[in-house]
């Protein structure tokens, strides 16, 4: 074998240099495409969405548990008090869309690790990013939708919470 012929990575050879096992030669090679700066960028936003995260649900979690009664307070009139702040609103929001795309990330790359072939590769990360975008969508609306004290035909439906008209 010449100098310059170069086979392929799994044959075990590159540039007449062979790998021990058949392995693909370790090589650095530094190139400015795009799917290299989107795994890092992807890297970079899972360690800065985890951290974040971490806040939310502490947060999420001091709120709902250990603020009032704890527990036996958490009720639908519960909800729907925080829900009715903007401010829980958005804290919420961020929690729910945060998590959706850290996770949604983190499968993406189980996804690229794992499935060997491209078809079936491609198929998985369809199922993945519409399940992620159904459950973002319907998350943001019900968020942003909440009626604690919805009236139907004229009649505004039962509960101790809402206030009488």
């Amino acid at each position: 074998m010449s100098a310059t012929e170069i086979k392929a990575p799994r044959s075990g050879q590159i540039s007449g240099k062979t790998t021990a096992g058949g392995r693909i030669a370790p090589q650095y090679r530094r190139s400015g495409s795009s799917k290299g700066n989107f795994e890092m960028l992807a890297w970079l936003f899972m360690r800065l969405s985890g951290v974040v995260l971490v806040v939310l649900i502490f947060g999420h979690l001091t709120v709902n548990l250990l603020v009032g009664e704890g527990i036996h307070a958490i009720d639908f009139g519960f909800v729907a008090g925080k829900w009715a702040d903007p401010f829980w609103q958005v804290w919420d929001l961020a929690m729910l869309w945060l998590a959706m795309l850290h996770g949604t990330n983190g499968v993406r790359t189980i996804i690229n690790d794992y499935a060997e072939k491209d078809s079936t590769r491609l198929w998985l990360k369809i199922v993945l990013f519409a399940a992620t975008a159904v459950i973002i969508i319907l998350g943001t609306l019900v968020i942003f939708t909440f009626n604690p004290c919805p009236v139907v035909n004229g009649v505004q439906l039962p509960g101790g919470f809402c206030p009488v008209p």
